[in-house]
């Protein structure tokens, strides 16, 4: 897909719909901080709050009217996940760059309708693949890249919280798109892909552990890869109820092992109110965990410094606007998108069966 670049001088402008949790905590305050994109208007039914935290960006009840406004170049969808689709599908037919918030849609069709409408309209639809940016995943890839692992054959990527009580949000009641699956398995979902590309097949078991709850607060992902990595073997898991945390990564090679502790600290900063700025980073993303890096050499157990990597969330909109620019390529592409969204709808289906399902048939988008 080519799209006509903005440019270079213009400042982006950037319409907001939906100011809840992830609006208000992630994308405003990011596309604040990217120097180039102005947030110019904010969609959402609570104004007084929106222009507490954004005195000087306009509100609009409605998302239809920063559709209709000319000035506007990009739309940022966070809202809840089923009205994902409809929103985007407006945003691009009103001739918008679209970003939507993970996961795409809730269905595979509503995001392939999307990508090919972008296509037609000759506009970017790209989904917020925020913690592609996070250090230990930045670290992660840098070791894997020097290759002292050697052949990677284990691959377990958790990601375990404390919440025991349910909340009364949509994330967290029996609809379409809701459940942790599609939250944080989003998440380790596409850092696999990017680390490993797709799967051969996979198995998925999803429960409800917490009391009280509605949709799958616990999943546990089972990935083969042999075609393409022989050998290995995927573990991704997400569980609402684990009042003590074991590792983040733990990767295992021919050569050695890579373990790391913590979740990146960008989203506790930003929960503080914090607002990151790429003109003056400071100590934004930096990792207070380092992970744990061993090899073994002529028989014994070598541990090796990790490498340094700050996380940058603001790094997705900057290249976003580079992107719109013509100076780089889109931060998460069609074919990722696609990908993403078909592994999430395999595991769907694997759940419902009981059974590994096949999914090479996602390498070609």
């Amino acid at each position: 897909m080519s799209t006509q670049p903005v440019p270079s001088h213009a400042a982006l402008r950037v319409a907001l719909i939906g100011y809840g949790f992830a609006g208000k905590t992630f994308h405003a305050p990011l596309i604040a901080g990217v120097p180039g994109l102005q947030l110019t208007c904010i969609s959402s039914s609570k104004p007084a709050q929106v222009l507490a935290d954004w005195p000087q960006v306009r509100v609009v009840a409605e998302p239809a009217a920063a559709f209709a406004d000319p000035a506007i170049d990009v739309v940022v969808i966070a809202t809840s996940n089923t009205s994902h689709h409809p929103l985007a599908k407006a945003a691009l037919l009103a001739g918008k760059h679209v970003v939507i918030d993970k996961p795409c849609t809730v269905t595979l069709a509503e995001t392939e309708e999307l990508l090919a409408l972008a296509h037609t309209q000759q506009r970017v639809l790209t989904v917020f693949q925020n913690r592609r940016w996070d250090a230990d995943f930045l670290a992660l890839q840098q070791v894997l890249a020097q290759g002292g692992l050697g052949r990677i054959v284990h691959f377990e990527s958790h990601f375990d919280r404390y919440r025991p009580v349910v909340p009364d949000r949509w994330r967290d009641q029996a609809l379409p798109g809701s459940g942790l699956w599609l939250d944080l398995g989003a998440h380790l979902a596409d850092q696999c892909l990017q680390l490993f590309g797709c799967p051969d097949d996979l198995l998925l078991d999803m429960a409800q552990q917490r009391d009280g709850a509605r949709t799958n607060d616990w999943f546990h992902a089972q990935l083969r890869y042999g075609s393409t990595q022989p050998g290995l073997r995927v573990i991704l898991h997400g569980s609402a109820l684990v009042p003590v945390t074991g590792p983040r990564f733990v990767v295992h090679g021919t050569l050695g092992s890579f373990i790391k502790y913590g979740l990146d600290t960008q989203e506790d900063t930003l929960k503080t109110g914090r607002r990151p700025s790429l003109d003056s980073p400071g100590d934004w993303g930096q990792d207070p965990l380092p992970a744990e890096v061993l090899v073994y050499r002529d028989g014994q157990a070598v541990s090796l410094p990790a490498p340094e990597a700050a996380g940058n969330y603001l790094a997705f909109y900057a290249q976003l606007r580079d992107h719109l620019h013509g100076r780089a390529a889109v931060p998460v592409s069609a074919v990722q998108v696609h990908q993403a969204m078909g592994l999430l709808m395999l595991g769907e289906q694997s759940a419902r069966e009981g059974r590994f399902v096949p999914a090479a048939q996602l390498r070609g988008g």
